[in-house]
């Protein structure tokens, strides 16, 4: 029997080594890639078992005759509670005002006043910023409660861009977002920002917030995972 010449033999076995990985969707492991659905949940569950993390929110086109939440910055631990400020729109002015949220009640130190005071936030058209930290109903939920979830673009971010941030997009429904503004009129088009750590990094969210029916923007930034702070009642 005639042997294969050798660089036919060789041909074919490269053939079959590149044959057997051809891309199927597979990880480096062999396993199936997530589902954005899957990275959602995944997201979700770091977010609910993190001890804290710091978080800032952003708004952006926020009509002008409108009481609302304009920013907030600060800590929110798993407790849940937060520990930062609030920069509210309320009869044409946009004070920063220090705010504590711990066991269910808001505490903040209002302009032209002394001390803290306990305060009902959706008044001033804003949440209690510890319900954030809540995996019933908090940031968390929204990665779950998101429809129609599609992944996007990945890119370099994060400190001196040394993470993956991947985007993906879905529909939220209002009364998962009315965490955010309790006055959101319909529902929600929401971008998640996930790192390749599994990590939430950001969720911007477009909406009617206040029934005007023009749309604002959200984003809420999310980092420095396992931060721990004990927060108490002023």
């Amino acid at each position: 029997m005639r042997s294969l010449p050798l660089a036919l033999a060789s041909g074919l076995l490269l053939t079959g080594l590149l044959a057997g990985c051809t891309d199927d969707g597979d990880g480096a492991d062999g396993q199936a890639d997530p589902t954005p659905a899957e990275v959602l949940a995944q997201a979700k569950q770091k977010l609910d078992e993190t001890s804290g993390v710091r978080l800032e929110v952003t708004s952006e086109e926020l009509p002008e005759d409108v009481t609302g939440l304009v920013s907030a910055t600060g800590v929110l631990t798993s407790a849940p509670g937060f520990d930062g400020s609030i920069v509210v729109q309320y009869a044409g002015f946009t004070p920063e005002v220090p705010v504590v949220a711990v066991d269910g009640k808001v505490y903040a130190q209002l302009p032209l006043t002394t001390g803290w005071q306990e305060i009902d936030p959706a008044e001033y058209g804003a949440p209690d910023p510890a319900a954030l930290m809540d995996p019933a109903t908090g940031l968390s939920s929204f990665l779950t409660a998101t429809t129609g979830v599609t992944e996007g673009d990945s890119v370099r971010g994060g400190a001196n861009n040394s993470e993956v941030l991947t985007s993906y997009s879905g529909t939220l429904p209002a009364a998962t977002a009315a965490v955010i503004v309790p006055s959101v009129a319909g529902n929600v088009a929401a971008t998640y920002a996930v790192n390749d750590g599994g990590e939430l990094r950001s969720a911007q969210l477009v909406g009617d917030f206040y029934g005007t029916g023009a749309a604002s923007t959200y984003v809420l930034t999310v980092d420095d995972y396992g931060t721990e702070q004990d927060i108490t009642a002023p």
